[in-house]
């Protein structure tokens, strides 16, 4: 079962993940290569995850043809969206919120590799009606 706790712990050990691979990489490197990086990284600490995942946009009842991914959809209850930016803007969270709706996903993370600190500037995480109905 799935709970709000487990999900803290998940955040956790993918927030973990991202601040190994800053360390190691550091800033101002293209998203691909963190991306990569990030698979890589997963797989070390036995965390399941999907990459460039699909998302199917409905649209009256019809599966629209188009190219919709997320960055990672983690052991399929969190998105990881990461970008390597200046700073995020709006878009950056709406496109986030968005996925989460589509997929039904209780929780995300926007991951910024583009910081000198990840667990200070760089990361922000978001619940939506999926979590609240979690134990």
């Amino acid at each position: 079962m799935i709970t709000q706790s487990y999900l803290t712990d998940l955040t956790y050990k993918i927030n973990g993940a991202c601040i190994e691979v800053h360390k190691h990489l550091g800033s101002g490197l293209l998203e691909s290569v963190y991306c990569e990086a990030l698979k890589e990284e997963f797989a070390l600490r036995n965390i399941n995850f999907k990459s460039e995942f699909r998302i199917n946009v409905i649209y009256k009842e019809k599966t629209l043809n188009c190219d919709f991914r997320c960055d990672f959809l983690i052991e399929d209850i969190i998105v990881l969206e990461i970008k390597s930016v200046k700073k995020f803007d709006e878009m950056h969270k709406a496109q986030l919120l968005n996925y989460m709706a589509l997929l039904k996903i209780p929780k995300g993370i926007l991951i910024n590799f583009n910081v000198k600190n990840i667990f200070h500037e760089g990361q922000e995480t978001f619940v939506n009606k999926y979590y609240e109905q979690l134990m």
